[in-house]
Order: C-alpha cells, then structure tokens, then sequence
C-alpha cells in the first residue's frame, strides 16, 4: 500500500526540497544563440542610446517658439537652412527663423530644440516652408541617454531572453551574453512489455510512448533531455542505469514501475541511491508517482499510463524546470464548465478538456468540455487545450462554473 500525500503537499516539498539554478554552471553564447535563453548575471549598458539628439519623424528641425500661433491660415514661414543626411553629422546648424530638413533617425542640428512632421509643412519652392501647425520643446526628438543610460542595469540575471531582449542586446553591441547551462534531464521508460517506437509490438508488447513525450516536453520548456534505453523489469538493470543517468544529469524521470507490485522496482531503487519524498499522491490519474532526492538532484517515478505520466509531469516536473530555465509561465485561461463533471472525493482529479466558444458565455470566457479517456489512453490528449485540477475537497465541478484551464506544455 501507498502511504500518499496530497497534490499541494508533493508540489510544495518539490518547490522547497529543489532549486537548481544557483546550482547550474555558466555558458557564454553568441547573440545569435540567446534567444530562449536564461541570463547569468546582470546586463549592465556601457554606453548611451541612442548617442545623439535623434529625430522621431521625417520632417524639419526648427526652434518650438518659432512656430507658436501659427496656423493652416497663418503658417510661419521659414527659411530652409539645409538638410540633414542619415548616417553623417549635421552639416549646417540651426538659425533663428530658419528650419532643417531631417529624415526619421537624422541628428538634430545644433540650436533646434523640436521637429515638425513633414504632413504639417509646406514647401513653397522659393527656399521657404510654411508650417501650419506649432510644436512644442522636445516633440518628436529621442534625446541622447533616452532609452539607456550609461552604467543602467537593463536586464537582470534570471531573465528569458524574448526576441525583444535580443534586439536591446543588439542595439547595445552586446555580440554575446552569459547564460545559465540549460538542465539536463534525463528520461528512463521500463517495463518488459516496452519496446521502441521503430519496432513491431509482438503479442502484449507496447511501444514507449512516455519516454519521447516527457522528452519533448522537457525541451520545450528549456532543459535538455536525454532519452536512455528501455529498461526491464529488473531491479539490477535499473540500479545500473538510473545510477548512470542521475551522474550525467541534473534530474531523472523513471516511468513505470512506480506502483507497489512485485516487479515495481523504482522507488526500492531511488530509495537505495537517496531518500524518498514522496511515494503515492491523492490524485487521479497520477496516484503511483514518487519523487526521491538523490545527492541532491530530484529523481521522480512517474506512471507507466502515459495520460498519467503527463500530468505528473505538468504539475510536479514542469514548474521545477521552469524556475530553472526562466520559463515562459504557462498561464490558466478561465472558462466555465461546459457539463457537471463528477470527482472521487479525498484525491485531486485532473480532467483534460477542450475549450469552445459558447453562446451564454460573458466577458469572452470559453466552455471547458471534458475529454473522457481512461489514464493509458494517450491519443485522447490530442483533443484537448489543456486540463482543470478538481481539489480533492470537492466532489466536482457543475454546470456553469467557473474553472481555471491549464495549457498543456508548447
């Protein structure tokens, strides 16, 4: 028998027994190389951007004042001094009364203190502009030091580097960055009646299907996977390898054998190697799973039922490796329960679900239906958006309330 715990405690001696990131090792990387990943330290500018008084607009460098009153009826009229050419130093400077040419991203010559845009100006080809509608000091300059100042921390260490990070490296000259080693996981499938995915199933033989899922899963949260061969139902064999994969990576995931049978081997192995957790937690489907801390690596026994290999991993192995990585959060989108959806009271129950659009629904919320499959079932799965938690509290969910839809992982 299991001795369980809930749901909320196996997720919170998880989130206080581990935290690997101070632990992971440096990289450098290119800028080309940065994006998706997690800074090491902060990222402070050495320089100012944009160097110079840059215009925001094509239009004409001129002194604010020499446009106050004007109007369409009552332009200012200006004398045109000269032009300012992308990429080069003004060569003419501002004169009282007078106006300079200027593209988008041109310097602002010296002694003009805004720009008008080119649709309130009007040429009148004897070396004169009317403007027809007055601007203020500033408008329509970035200013030197406006965007980054010299010595400003512009990212934090911890940070996900988005394409946007990518491009404020760019602008700053930053060709590569220190990031953090992305964690290595390392995923183990067993059972005598697994073979690999390119083979033949024979008699009551199955294909692995958790191992390359909770592989993809993994990387698609950042961390780098490694799939190790399919392990019998041996308890030598598996010491070996879960021996080996805990000394090349930073967590383990052993599916099956994580029940209580007579050739469930897994927790007797994670026992021998470090201490167990957890063995056994209230939830449906997802009851078998263990969590061992091994020299201080996390090692998990997931469930051999692929739906319940996935959930296990969606609640206890995916939150740890996004504070890891620096994850993207993967946000819940509120809906309402498209029928009653009935639970097993005493354990949490987690219910995949489709989201529709209903025509009862307020404030844009969707309908979560339910997507009936039993734990081994895993094609199911591709009929869903993602899944609620029922708490173990509760003996389900009615029709109409409001629920919190989990995304699967990207």
């Amino acid at each position: 028998m299991l001795t369980v715990v809930s749901l909320e405690e196996a997720k919170s001696i998880v989130r206080e027994c581990f935290d690997l990131a101070g632990a992971l090792a440096c990289e450098h990387v290119s800028l080309e190389e940065a994006a998706g990943r997690v800074l090491a330290e902060d990222v402070v500018a050495q320089e100012g951007i944009p160097p110079f008084d840059r215009s925001m607009m094509d239009g004409f460098a001129v002194r604010a004042a020499d446009t106050f009153g004007c109007s369409e009826s009552l332009p200012a009229i200006l004398d045109l001094a000269g032009e300012v050419l992308m990429g080069a130093a003004p060569e003419c400077s501002y004169l009282p009364g007078s106006c300079v040419r200027i593209p988008t991203g041109g310097q602002i010559p010296e002694g003009a203190d805004a720009v008008v845009m080119l649709e309130y100006c009007e040429e009148y080809g004897d070396g004169t502009i009317g403007v027809t509608k007055p601007v203020a000091p500033a408008a329509n300059i970035a200013f030197e030091n406006d965007d980054v100042a010299p010595g400003q921390v512009i990212m934090r260490a911890g940070t996900r580097l988005r394409p946007h990070h990518v491009g404020t490296l760019a602008s700053m000259g930053c060709c590569d960055v220190n990031v953090r080693a992305r964690p290595r996981v390392g995923v183990i499938s067993t059972g005598d009646e697994i073979v690999p995915v390119s083979a033949t199933p024979k008699a009551a033989q199955m294909r692995d299907v958790n191992a390359p899922m909770l592989a993809a899963a993994a990387r698609a949260l950042g961390a780098v996977a490694t799939c190790y061969p399919i392990v019998p139902d041996d308890y030598d064999t598996l010491l070996a390898e879960v021996s080996k994969a805990l000394g090349e990576n930073d967590i383990l995931l052993v599916s099956g054998g994580s029940s209580a049978g007579a050739r469930d081997n897994t927790a007797a192995v994670l026992s021998q190697l470090g201490k167990l957790l957890f063995h056994g937690i209230a939830m449906k489907p997802g009851k078998p799973t263990i969590c061992a801390d091994v020299q201080g690596k996390p090692a998990f026994g997931l469930p051999g039922h692929p739906v319940a290999a996935n959930f296990a991993f969606l609640e206890l192995v995916a939150p740890l490796i996004e504070a890891d990585c620096g994850a993207f959060s993967m946000r819940a989108v509120r809906a309402v329960a498209a029928e009653t959806i009935p639970s097993n009271h005493g354990r949490a129950e987690l219910v995949a679900v489709r989201l529709e659009q209903g025509s009862d629904c307020v404030d844009g919320e969707s309908l979560a239906v339910p997507i009936r499959s039993k734990s081994g079932l895993i094609s199911r799965l591709c009929e869903a958006d993602g899944y609620i938690v029922i708490p173990r509290n509760l003996e389900g969910v009615a029709a109409g309330s409001p629920v919190e839809v989990k995304p699967f992982v990207l």
